[in-house]
């Protein structure tokens, strides 16, 4: 683990993965709390170092540190819940030594009831011996290779509070003034934070570029599509939204998460009839569970349900409406949008 200033949530962690692993290693980048005190309660192997703004070589020293055959790493506001506390104890005493690489679940987005809304599959544990490397200064990254398996176990991201907003931004922006290219990968994730920071006529170019690049991975590609399509809704130009989301289909099959964007678009231009088209295409896909890409699980079922509900009650068509309200009660029964919808249209037929 890196670590700096995580004194909230570093007991935490520890604790639900103490009895996972045999060594823990922690990595202080310049801590002024309480991190290293909490840190010495689980590990006498605790490290400093100075920190460069960069996330890889922080990451790589941190893996330098490691003895044993295997090493996993960790966030301290990554925590395993008690129910993967128990897959990882069974998958660790079934263990097959050929394995080079296990990916392992993230899950990073959470609803009401603690229900997991966004996933991705991400390299956790390693073989010591494969001299794996982070690389990238930020959104680091350990480059797949050798034998490869994937795990149905979860590492839930748990964050209490949130992180500087404009640490990523500086970080990239640092990396273009000392005369650093970006990759593909960094080109995304620099456009992506340009984005959040509503920096839009910046983010429009860099985007584009990563879809028309020929060394683009696809999940990149399908990522920046949908962020390009954000870009061009805040600019005001649904035409060129759509646009962008429909290139998504020359490289990959529908994917849930586009056709619900898609959905959304015509919903908001009143065009019910085309928005339940994109919101019944949305309910047919099914997530690939090794493509490596981010997940909105909801986007699967539950959002679709909820939004042709109120496509069919904008177009005064009650039974479809209640029908497609009462589907998305059977996959989230506890959900205040289901619970608001139902209480609405009892409401309505007094």
């Amino acid at each position: 683990m890196i670590v700096k200033n995580e004194a909230d949530v570093l007991a935490r962690c520890l604790k639900s993965v103490s009895m996972l692993v045999d060594e823990i290693i922690i990595v202080d980048t310049g801590s002024n709390d309480e991190t290293k005190e909490i840190a010495k309660q689980f590990t006498d192997q605790i490290y400093d170092f100075t920190w460069v703004d960069d996330f890889s070589k922080a990451r790589n020293f941190a893996f330098a540190k490691a003895t044993k055959d295997y090493q996993m790493w960790l966030d301290a506001d990554d925590i395993f819940k008690a129910a993967d506390q128990q897959a990882f104890l069974s998958m660790k005493a079934e263990w097959d030594d050929h394995i080079d690489m296990a990916m392992l679940k993230y899950d990073v987005g959470f609803d009401e009831q603690d229900h997991p809304t966004f996933s991705y599959y991400r390299e956790r544990i390693m073989k010591r011996s494969m001299h794996y490397q982070w690389v990238d200064p930020i959104h680091e990254v350990i480059p797949q290779r050798g034998e490869i398996r994937y795990f149905p176990i979860a590492v839930s991201h748990k964050k209490l509070h949130p992180s500087d907003p404009d640490r990523n931004l500086r970080i990239f922006q640092k990396m273009l003034s000392n005369g650093i290219l970006l990759n593909s990968r960094q080109t995304f994730y620099y456009a992506r934070e340009l984005y959040y920071h509503k920096q839009y006529e910046a983010a429009i170019p860099l985007l584009t570029s990563v879809l028309n690049g020929t060394d683009t991975w696809l999940e990149n590609r399908i990522d920046a599509a949908l962020v390009l399509a954000s870009c061009y809704q805040a600019c005001n130009n649904s035409s060129k939204a759509k646009q962008t989301l429909l290139t998504t289909f020359c490289y990959s099959t529908p994917r849930s998460e586009i056709c619900c964007e898609l959905g959304h678009l015509f919903f908001h231009e009143k065009d019910y009839q085309n928005a339940i088209y994109w919101y019944e295409a949305a309910r047919t896909q099914k997530p690939k569970v090794e493509d490596g890409g981010f997940h909105q699980i909801d986007t699967y079922d539950y959002i679709p349900c909820l939004q042709l509900c109120v496509c069919y009650d904008r177009l005064h068509n009650p039974d479809k409406a209640i029908y497609y309200n009462e589907l998305a009660g059977t996959i989230k029964p506890n959900d205040r949008r289901y619970l608001y919808n139902k209480e609405y249209f009892k409401k309505k037929d007094r």
